[in-house]
């Protein structure tokens, strides 16, 4: 049998490259010479801004960023080494291995002597003889990095066939005969130059290059071929329909050759199928050099297509294709108009019905698995292709029923739950529809679901993987209790960790040491198929779990280090280092109306304007700000066909009222009492005052910063000074669980988690919306204050409005003296569940403060003397205290 050896990297994540993964998609705009924007921020020391360029490049799904500072007005050394350090503190961008990139070796080394992980260099060449060459891989190789190995030699670049398979047979003798380098680390680029420039020269680019591929992966074992797509078409700047024909139409050719990675932009390739037949067959004779005069008549050809929309009309000439690919392109496209009537042609035609969908379904849902895996589908996408099958399926399952056919084998059962006392799913179903489109067979539980109803259900099915999702932070601490219930079971069934809340940093530290078989957190849907494939697929499963289990105990060696090395204040000095405000002369302004106040059925159409789009796209991993997503290089056509709908969706529940909204709120007399808490007097509850208990940072700050604590804000009761603070609660929720399960009903995944998105949306908005008229009107301290909603969403006003679960009050439990002060599930029926979720899902709590230094920050961890004294404070057990405040007390 034949060794197995495939190239391994990683950043906080492992990336190994088998043959059974799709293209590995390089990110270049992290690269000086390839992006003037990037140029320009790390000319300007804008590094805070260029890393968000590698952020988006890794959210568009890039699984490699290429990182280049070769700049004849930049320190390059300084300059790589400085970004390199700010990527490693970005954990969503230091999960992906870095290509560090670079003409200058003095560059190369100071790059690998500070970036994480396994990571890739780009690149080294015989250009400056053997000798050099050789020094530099033996560095590569000690520092435990791979190559990129440039077809360059002593007498130039290779720009023919033969002279590209004699420089790559001459760089792998040398690297692992005398470097002993390991043959899977070595990544031939074999120079991918333009076709179609005129020069009789040039006519063979592109065939010398996928030939050469072919040569290298059948001659030189285990080595990659990677190489820049877009120069292939420069030709034809300008003209992107024909540039993206020709970036696909290449890439088919050239990884059927065996090409397994390459830097290309997604949002310039058209899907090799949907290229018009008359433009591919110009193409392809130039890029495979079938024709003399090939070049003249794409020239020629490329005139026609100059400007025209690929969407300018409805096309439904596919409708005229065979069977298999009318089936296929619905699924990619998620057109469900034509399913039923296609399916029913092909249930006629088979011996069975089953066999349609492990025939003609799947056929297509391994297309659209592909694609969305290979970065060139988005989540939208997919679960519109899930709306297909599902209708599909429904279609047929009478007649499976019918004819008494079992179901048709599928990858892998997977259990899905939102644990105990947590209402969010959004995302779950998300992953949910994600894993069903790529036949794995999902038993999803919903919300709120209790540990022992988990594992009964998970014995029951006989699944091969839990999932558990979680919001909240008391989620956490449920996940670790079933983490704990099932060693105690002897459980041997992998768990994955997803959710707002979860972290790689919370399964690595609190989750994985309590189970002994596999965890894993998966922050993305992206990655969840991913993730699921490698735990079940049999021949690698079990390296997989042992690497992902050695990491996280790495992780949480690290993390914990990291956390001892820190230092903390006792609760006492925190106190001392307080916050110090001069309450005579601050600016404390007495509510215009004290008191509670209702509203009942508040109309959703003067939100409108208040809805913060960005986090919607977020929740489809689209992610960018909005408005710019919409023009974005890479999601920018998904995200506006995605806007349209959502618009769409938002219009008809407006016009129907579809979602019921309620607010309520209150402004009181509040002090500062015992440094910490702060009592709010009220004549419409029986105590008359009511305290909230608030938490303290305890990390030791710089000199002149304070220990903060949201008390801070409110003057001290012994100042004489009487201050003020409020409370709110609202819901947009009312209607969207019976309109979601509706959807559902119709087999429509996409339409019920866009109204549960949007109604998140509008409950924020009403948070906004609800906030200002308070400032404004109810309250009054900001009469004067006139914000377009841009900078409604960067706060730019005075006053905060923090929630309980959030960083600077992360306890959960406060939530239970808000809705006693306001009555609020009385009065607007929103209830709390026994991990103090909000019911609806779709609702937002919080306070009022106004005072003009009033800010937001992060509690961060505390010690464990401030835990003992919030106990004795709320007057509640040590037990219950670090169950609420876990996450954030400081491990020892």
């Amino acid at each position: 049998m034949k060794e197995q050896r495939y190239l391994k990297l990683s950043g906080l994540e492992p990336l190994v490259i088998t043959p059974e993964s799709n293209f590995i998609n390089v990110g270049e705009r992290t690269n000086v010479a390839g992006s003037k924007r990037f140029l320009r921020l790390i000319k300007e020391e804008k590094y805070e801004e260029a890393l968000e360029i590698a952020r988006h490049q890794v959210e568009g799904g890039a699984q490699i960023i290429d990182v280049n500072m070769d700049d004849g007005l930049i320190d390059g050394k300084e300059a790589m080494v400085r970004f390199l350090n700010l990527i490693v503190a970005e954990p969503d961008i230091a999960r992906v291995p870095i290509m560090i990139d670079s003409s200058k070796w003095e560059i190369i080394e100071a790059g690998l002597q500070v970036v994480q992980g396994k990571c890739v260099v780009n690149s080294i060449s015989l250009k400056e003889g053997e000798a050099e060459f050789i020094r530099q891989a033996k560095l590569i190789k000690r520092y435990g990095a791979a190559v990129i190995v440039m077809a360059f030699d002593e007498v130039g670049q290779a720009d023919n066939l033969e002279r590209r398979i004699e420089i790559a047979k001459r760089s792998y003798r040398v690297l692992v005969d005398q470097v002993k380098f390991s043959p899977e680390d070595i990544i031939f680029d074999l120079n991918i130059f333009p076709v179609a420039t005129g020069m009789e020269e040039h006519k063979r680019n592109a065939l010398d290059f996928i030939e050469g591929t072919q040569w290298v992966r059948e001659n030189l074992p285990y080595c990659n071929v990677s190489g820049g797509v877009s120069n292939v078409s420069f030709s034809f700047r300008g003209n992107n329909t024909v540039r993206e024909a020709m970036h696909s139409a290449f890439l088919y050719h050239a990884i059927k050759a065996g090409m397994n990675m390459g830097i290309v932009n997604p949002a310039m390739l058209e899907i090799y199928d949907d290229i018009p037949k008359d433009l591919l067959e110009y193409v392809e004779d130039v890029l495979l050099n079938r024709k003399e005069d090939a070049t003249e008549r794409l020239l020629e050809f490329a005139e026609t297509v100059v400007g025209k929309s690929k969407e300018s009309k409805v096309d439904l000439s596919w409708r005229e294709e065979p069977l298999q690919d009318r089936i296929t392109r619905a699924l990619v496209k998620g057109i469900d108009q034509f399913i039923v009537e296609d399916v029913e042609e092909a249930r006629l035609v088979a011996e069975k019905p089953i066999e349609v969908i492990e025939g003609h379904l799947m056929t297509g849902m391994n297309v659209v698995g592909d694609l969305f895996g290979s970065g060139k589908m988005f989540l939208p996408q997919v679960v519109k292709s899930a709306r297909v099958m599902k209708k599909a399926v429904a279609y047929l399952t009478p007649y499976i029923e019918e004819s008494k056919e079992s179901n048709s084998k599928s990858a892998g059962k997977i259990l899905m739950a939102t644990v105990k006392g947590d209402v969010h799913d959004i995302g779950k179903n998300i992953v949910s529809v994600v894993l069903a489109c790529n036949n794995y067979e999902i038993v999803d539980m919903g919300v709120m679901v209790p540990p022992e109803k988990i594992i009964q259900r998970a014995k029951e099915e006989q699944v091969d993987i839990v999932g558990l999702s979680g919001l909240i932070t008391p989620s956490l601490d449920e996940m670790v209790f079933l983490a704990k219930e099932m060693e105690r079971q002897s459980f041997k069934v992998p768990l994955l960790i997803g959710g707002a809340t979860t972290s790689k940093a919370h399964t690595a530290v609190k989750i994985d040491p309590v189970y002994s078989h596999s965890v894993v957190h998966v922050n993305d849907a992206s990655r969840a198929v991913t993730v699921v494939g490698d735990l079940l697929q049999k021949e690698t499963s079990d390296n997989y779990k042992k690497t992902v289990k050695l990491d996280y105990e790495s992780f949480r060696d690290k993390f914990l280090n990291r956390t001892k090395q820190k230092k903390y204040l006792s609760l006492q000095e925190a106190r001392e280092n307080k916050l110090q405000v001069d309450w005579h002369s601050s600016d404390i302004v007495k509510p215009i109306q004290l008191g509670i106040q209702v509203w009942d059925d508040f109309d959703l159409k003067k939100l409108t304007d208040f809805i913060d789009w960005t986090p919607f796209f977020r929740s489809w991993d689209l992610h960018g700000k909005y408005p710019n997503i919409l023009k974005d290089d890479i999601v920018g056509e998904q995200a506006s066909e995605l806007f349209g709908d959502a618009l769409k969706m938002l219009q008809k529940v407006l016009n129907e009222k579809l979602l019921k909204a309620r607010a309520i709120f209150g402004l009181f007399p509040a002090n500062q009492i015992n440094e910490d808490d702060i009592e709010v007097a009220s004549d419409e509850i029986k105590t008359s005052t009511i305290t909230f208990r608030t938490l303290r940072q305890q990390l030791k700050k710089r000199d002149g910063v304070p220990n903060l604590a949201l008390s801070d804000f409110i003057a001290p009761k012994e100042s004489g000074i009487q201050d003020y603070m409020g409370c709110f609660c609202v819901t947009a929720g009312f209607g969207t669980k019976e309109l979601a399960e509706e959807f559902e009903r119709k087999h429509d995944d996409y339409n019920a988690i866009m109204v549960k998105a949007l109604a998140d949306r509008l409950a924020e908005a009403f948070a906004e919306y609800l906030h200002k008229e308070v400032r404004l009107k109810h309250w009054g301290y900001s009469k004067s204050e006139s914000l377009s909603n841009d900078e409604l969403i960067d706060e730019k006003y005075r006053g905060i409005r923090p929630a309980p679960g959030y960083p600077a009050c992360p306890d959960h439990l406060e939530k239970l003296t808000i809705w006693e002060l306001l009555q609020v599930e009385e009065n607007i029926q929103v209830k709390l569940t026994e991990s103090l979720a909000m019911w609806p899902a779709a609702s937002v709590s919080g306070y009022y403060f106004a005072h003009p230094e009033a800010k937001y920050f992060g509690l961060g961890k505390i010690r464990q003397d401030q835990v003992e004294d919030f106990a004795k404070r709320k007057q509640i057990s040590m037990e219950e205290a670090q169950k609420w405040l876990a996450p954030n007390i400081v491990e020892v």
